[in-house]
């Protein structure tokens, strides 16, 4: 929320917000507020507890829902302030960089070529070089920038996600930090270097000589198709054979507890790509997703009465 209000007040397209109390009655907070939205905790991440709302009855019941995950949040406020957003469509994209003294410096801009309309937004797929006009990408890395600024953002790393809607990049997200988990590598791919090179080159005011990108790169947060016990992954070989697959990692072992969004807090597992265009890695992706059989058995809780 805090967030939102310095965007809105640099003039920065950002979604219309409101923050709600789950202590109040939540029809009167949501008065006038335009649908669809989406519903989220002001803390927590990876799109936990990230609901979309198309009516009221499907707002009262997002935040019934949400109020269950931010239970077991340290913080007061957290556990009992949501916050609603209008549900921006289009094409979302991520973006990785660095300040320099001021200075953005765009490493990688990612496409999410799976449309993320809800009710959940479970991350999939990065490729990256993007196919969006050159023009497009610049518009994406100024708007970066001017929330960089309007956050006080000098100096470090920056990963920030948008969407693309109405002839404009509206920021979702912008933080003070690099891309998470395993997705790194496709830095690696694209620069030449590690993550981990980079931030502490860049820290120490070391010059890099990265080279141009000449490959496509891509990857596959694995979604967690149902919640359970996870007893194996069956076609991982397979997924590994197809041409352009650099790896397939599974990150949950067997036997452990799998939990789908919005209550899941991380991924199956990754799946990792290069080729000559980003159509024909994409393409890469989705054949070895299919080749991908997650078993999964119930799992029942047992509860005192």
């Amino acid at each position: 929320d805090l967030a939102r209000e310095q965007l809105r007040n640099h003039g920065i397209a950002t979604p219309e917000f409101r923050c709600i109390a789950l202590g109040k009655d939540l029809k009167s907070q949501i008065a006038g507020f335009a649908f669809p939205c989406v519903v989220k905790p002001i803390s927590l991440s990876g799109s936990r507890g990230v609901i979309r709302a198309d009516n009221e009855a499907e707002f009262v019941a997002a935040c019934e829902r949400i109020q269950k995950i931010v239970a077991t949040l340290s913080r007061e406020h957290e556990k009992n302030t949501l916050l609603v957003e209008a549900y921006v469509p289009g094409m979302e994209v991520a973006v990785e960089g660095f300040l320099n003294e001021g200075e953005f410096i765009p490493l990688a801009l990612f496409d999410k070529p799976d449309p993320l309309q809800g009710p959940f937004f479970e991350e999939s797929y990065y490729i990256t070089p993007s196919h969006l006009p050159e023009e497009t990408q610049h518009h994406i890395y100024r708007q970066v920038h001017a929330a960089c600024r309007a956050y006080g953002l000098t100096t470090g790393p920056v990963h920030a996600e948008l969407r693309l809607h109405d002839g404009k990049a509206w920021i979702i997200e912008v933080a003070a930090r690099t891309i998470g988990g395993e997705c790194a590598q496709l830095l690696k791919f694209g620069t030449g270097y590690s993550l981990e090179q980079l931030v502490l080159a860049h820290s120490l005011g070391l010059p890099l000589d990265m080279r141009p990108m000449e490959e496509a790169a891509g990857v596959l947060m694995i979604p967690t198709p149902k919640s359970g016990i996870l007893r194996r992954v069956e076609g991982v070989l397979a997924a590994h054979k197809v041409p352009l697959i650099e790896s397939v990692a599974i990150s949950v072992r067997e036997g452990y507890e799998l939990q789908t969004l919005p209550e899941g807090a991380s991924y199956l597992g990754f799946i990792f790509a290069r080729g000559p265009d980003p159509r024909a890695v994409e393409s890469a992706l989705r054949q070895a997703h299919s080749m991908l059989n997650i078993v999964v058995s119930p799992l029942w809780k047992l509860e005192a009465v």
